[in-house]
């Protein structure tokens, strides 16, 4: 039998002792503050990055892991395992994935099968989770990797809602008049990932009626007895994941609801205050 170890980038956001528990490989991606650069996760966390980012003119920007991190990684599970599945953030906004298909090249004595999970944060979890689920019963690369690929066909689906149109702007989205009329008409964008990247829905005025807008679209994909599972992600507003997550249950009866967060890497896209909700079918 083959062993295969599991692999994720940062992005995905699984908490250190769920990837512990569940044998989850993390490579971290990079945040770059002027000249500074910290790994994601390991080096710093979403609070610190939010703090950093309010007292800063210009945008961090972002890079994926060296090509040398990668091999190193990949020669250090060489010696325990004879497969590897890396799932990874999208290909649209970020070079790791094709990093990694060119490091499963370099490497001999283990097979690594990357996939493109065309999405981030906990849709790109949802694909992490059940890898490594699939591995610990003992299924082979090969087939993890198709059955990750009916979980894509079958859709994932996840809205964010931004809250700060500043950091849209900031971050070259918004030109100045737009910025201007946003904030005066209360504009609450409604973004998702399309063709790999991450593009405008809707734009809604509130807050509110920008969840209600989540939520409606939930309502058209989920009966109230559906076997789900279903992610709120913020960006630094716990108290209102939470609250949120507390009416997913009690909407959604059979489902398992669990709270993430948007970390540095798609903080940098998003900004703080964001929100989303993601979910899919069991």
């Amino acid at each position: 039998m083959s062993k295969v170890a599991v692999i994720t980038d940062s992005t995905s956001y699984i908490p250190e002792h769920i990837r512990n528990e569940k044998n989850i490989v993390m490579i971290p991606l990079n945040v770059v503050f002027d000249n500074e650069t910290y790994k994601e996760e390991a080096e710093i966390k979403a609070d610190d990055f939010y703090d950093m980012v309010s007292k800063e003119e210009t945008l961090p920007k972002t890079s994926q892991p060296a090509i040398g991190e990668l091999v190193e990684l990949l020669e250090e599970l060489s010696k325990n395992y004879d497969e590897a599945v890396m799932i990874t953030l999208s290909s649209g906004i970020s070079g790791t994935y094709q990093s990694a298909v060119a490091v499963g090249e370099m490497v001999e004595g283990i097979k690594l099968h990357v996939f493109d999970s065309e999405i981030s944060c906990s849709p790109q979890a949802f694909y992490v989770l059940k890898a490594a689920e699939l591995a610990s019963e003992g299924s082979n690369g090969y087939d993890i990797m198709n059955h990750l690929l009916q979980m894509k066909n079958n859709g994932i689906p996840a809205y964010f809602m931004v809250d700060d149109l500043n950091h849209l702007h900031r971050g070259g989205r918004l030109n100045t008049a737009q910025l201007f009329v946003g904030n005066l008409l209360q504009i609450k964008p409604i973004l998702h990932f399309e063709d790999k990247k991450i593009v405008p829905f809707e734009k809604v005025r509130t807050k509110k009626k920008a969840l209600k807008r989540i939520f409606d679209i939930m309502d058209e994909d989920v009966k109230p007895n559906d076997k789900i599972k279903i992610s709120v992600i913020h960006a630094k507003r716990e108290d209102e994941a939470v609250e949120i997550a507390e009416e997913l249950r009690q909407k959604f009866v059979n489902a398992d609801v669990w709270v993430s967060y948007f970390g540095p890497v798609i903080g940098t896209h998003l900004g703080e205050g964001s929100l989303g909700i993601t979910w899919i079918k069991e």
